[in-house]
C-alpha cells in the first residue's frame, strides 16, 4: 500500500468529542406568566364563544371578533411579538373570518390620519434637519440663572415643541442632545442633571395632548370617531382644548420633580449655561444669524399652523395642507431634506399599526361586540342615573390612567378603550366626543416603568450621565398619577364644557 503522509508529516490525533448530552433550552419568553395568562384567555375565550351560541345580546360575529380581540390583547401584553406584528395578524384574522372586507382592510391604511402623520413627519425631520429648534431651545434655556429658571424654560422650550414635531418619541429623540449639553455644562451638579433627566420625558407626555399630532392615539382616537359617525375634533379645537392641560400639566410635573428630587448640589445657586455650551452636541449653529434652511421651514410651519387653525374659513382639509407643506419641506434648493430620504424615515410601523388597529375597531363596532362588552363592564353604573354619568366619567379618567401598566402602546390603548367608552357613554347620558377626548388625555400618564413609554426608555440610560433609577420613576408616578387624574376631571367637568366640550348630552 503506498503511503500518503510519512510519519514525520502524519496529521495530529483528532481531539476527542465530548459525548455530553446538550441541554434542552427553554424559550426565555415561555415563562410561568405567560403560561398562566394564555390560559386565562383561552377561558375568556371560551366564555365569548357560549355566550355567543347562547345569547342573544351577542351574536356569532361579535363573540368571533371578541376572541380575536382577546388574543391580540394578550399578544400585546404578554408577547414578545410587535405590537404592530400582533395588530397586523389581527386585522388579517377578522378579514379572513369575514368579519370585515378587504377593502376595510385595506382602506384603513388610506385614511386621513395616516396622511397627516407621514406628511408632518416630513415636516418634523425638516425642522430637525435645519437647526431651528435646536437654536431655539439653546437660546431659551441659556437664559436661566437659577437651577428652578433652568427646569421652567427647558419645560417650555419642550412644551413649545408638541406643535411642531409630531410623536413623544419624536420631540424626545430632539431634547436628548440638548439635555447632554446641558450636562456637560453642569458637571459639578449630578442632582439637578438627574432631575432635568426625569423632568424631560415627564413634561413631554403630559404635554403630549396640547397639539392634535402630539400623538398617534390622538389620531386613532379622531378615526374612531369617523367611524362611529361622531363629530370629531379637528387641529384647532384640539389645540384649545388641549393647550391648557398639556400647559398646566407640564408646569405640575416641574414643581413636583424639584420636590421629590432634590436639585441642589455643592455649587453656586448661580447657573451660567452660554450658548457655547450646546455647540458641541450638534452640526448646526446656535448662535448668529438664522440659516436660509432654517428661515424656509419656520415659513413652512408658520403657514401649515395657520391653515390649520383657519379650515372654516379656506376650507382646504388639512391633509392637504400637510402633505403641501410635506412636498415644499422637501423641494430642491428650498426644502432642508430629500422627500425619498424623509419618506424612508417615516415610523411605518407605527403608520400600519395605526391601520389596522382602526381596522379592529371597525370590527368591533360593525360586530357589535363592543355595545355588548360595554353594557357588560359597566352595566354596575348604568342604572345610577346623573350620578352615574359622573361616576363612568371619574371611571374613564382611572382605567385610562392605569391602563399603560398592561398596554404599552398608547396607540393601543386608545385602540381598545375608546370603542368600548364611546358605546358605554351614550346610555348613560354623557357626550361620546368628551367620554373619548378624556380618555385620550388620561392615557398621556404612563410614567411608572421604563417600558412604559418611548421617551422614558430614551432618557432612562444616557452615556455618562446621570439619570433615574425604577424606584424614581414609581416615587414619581405615585404623586403624578393622582395628581394627574385629578386636573382631568377638573378639566372634564368644568373647563372643557365652559370652551365648547359638553360632558353630558
Amino acid at each position: 500500500m503506498k503511503l500518503l503522509y510519512s510519519s514525520t508529516n502524519s496529521p495530529a490525533a483528532e481531539p476527542a468529542v465530548d459525548t455530553t448530552p446538550l441541554p434542552i433550552v427553554k424559550p426565555s419568553f415561555i415563562t410561568g406568566k405567560i403560561v398562566v395568562s394564555f390560559f386565562v384567555a383561552v377561558l375568556l375565550i371560551a366564555a365569548t364563544a357560549t355566550a355567543g351560541l347562547t345569547s342573544d345580546e351577542l351574536s356569532l360575529e361579535g363573540a368571533i371578533t371578541l376572541s380575536i380581540f382577546i388574543l391580540a390583547i394578550w399578544a400585546w401584553v404578554f408577547s414578545p411579538l410587535s405590537d404592530t406584528y400582533v395588530s397586523l395578524a389581527a386585522a388579517v384574522a377578522l378579514v379572513l373570518t369575514g368579519i370585515i372586507s378587504t377593502d376595510q382592510f385595506t382602506a384603513s391604511l388610506g385614511t386621513n390620519v395616516v396622511w397627516l402623520l407621514v406628511a408632518s413627519v416630513i415636516m418634523a425631520q425638516a425642522l430637525t434637519a435645519s437647526g431651528l429648534t435646536r437654536r431655539l431651545t439653546a437660546r431659551l434655556v441659556s437664559l436661566a440663572r437659577t437651577p428652578r429658571q433652568l427646569a421652567h424654560l427647558y419645560n417650555l422650550a419642550l412644551f413649545i415643541t408638541v406643535y411642531l414635531v409630531p410623536s413623544p418619541s419624536g420631540r424626545a429623540a430632539l431634547a436628548l442632545p440638548i439635555f447632554r449639553a446641558m450636562a456637560e455644562a453642569m458637571p459639578d451638579r449630578p442632582k439637578l442633571v438627574k432631575a432635568l433627566g426625569i423632568l424631560a420625558p415627564s413634561t413631554i407626555l403630559v404635554s403630549a395632548v396640547a397639539s392634535f399630532i402630539g400623538a398617534g392615539a390622538h389620531l386613532v382616537t379622531t378615526e374612531i370617531l369617523v367611524g362611529y359617525g361622531l363629530e370629531t375634533i379637528g387641529f384647532l379645537e384640539w389645540m384649545i382644548l388641549g393647550s391648557g392641560l398639556g400647559l398646566l400639566a407640564s408646569l405640575l410635573v416641574t414643581e413636583l420633580v424639584f420636590a421629590l428630587f432634590p436639585s441642589r448640589d455643592d455649587a453656586p445657586e448661580k447657573l451660567h449655561i452660554t450658548l457655547a455650551d450646546f455647540e458641541t452636541e450638534g452640526a448646526t449653529p446656535v448662535r448668529g444669524p438664522l440659516s436660509q434652511p432654517e428661515k424656509n421651514i419656520a415659513l413652512i410651519l408658520g403657514v401649515a399652523i395657520v391653515l390649520w387653525c383657519t379650515e372654516v374659513w379656506h376650507g382646504i382639509d388639512p391633509v392637504i395642507v400637510a402633505v403641501l407643506g410635506a412636498l415644499a419641506a422637501g423641494a430642491p434648493r428650498f426644502g432642508s431634506v430629500k422627500l425619498a430620504t424623509a419618506l424612508k424615515k417615516a415610523p411605518w410601523p407605527m403608520l400600519i399599526f395605526m391601520a389596522t388597529t382602526l381596522a379592529i375597531g371597525t370590527a368591533l363596532s360593525e360586530s357589535g361586540a363592543a355595545t355588548w362588552l360595554a353594557e357588560s363592564i359597566f352595566a354596575p353604573i348604568s342604572g345610577l342615573g346623573r350620578s352615574g354619568a359622573a361616576a363612568f366619567v371619574l371611571l374613564v379618567i382611572a382605567l385610562s390612567t392605569v391602563a399603560h401598566l398592561v398596554i404599552q402602546s398608547r396607540s393601543a390603548r386608545s385602540a381598545v378603550l375608546i370603542p368600548l367608552i364611546i358605546t358605554a357613554a351614550i346610555p348613560l347620558g354623557v357626550n361620546p366626543v368628551a367620554a373619548a377626548f378624556i380618555s385620550t388625555a388620561a392615557a398621556g400618564f404612563c410614567h411608572t416603568l421604563t417600558s412604559s413609554a418611548k421617551p422614558v426608555a430614551l432618557f432612562a440610560s444616557v452615556d455618562g450621565k446621570p439619570t433615574y433609577t425604577p424606584s424614581d420613576l414609581l416615587k414619581l408616578s405615585a404623586w403624578l398619577a393622582p395628581l394627574h387624574a385629578a386636573l382631568i376631571a377638573v378639566f372634564a367637568f368644568f373647563i372643557w364644557p365652559a370652551l365648547g366640550l359638553p360632558l353630558y348630552l
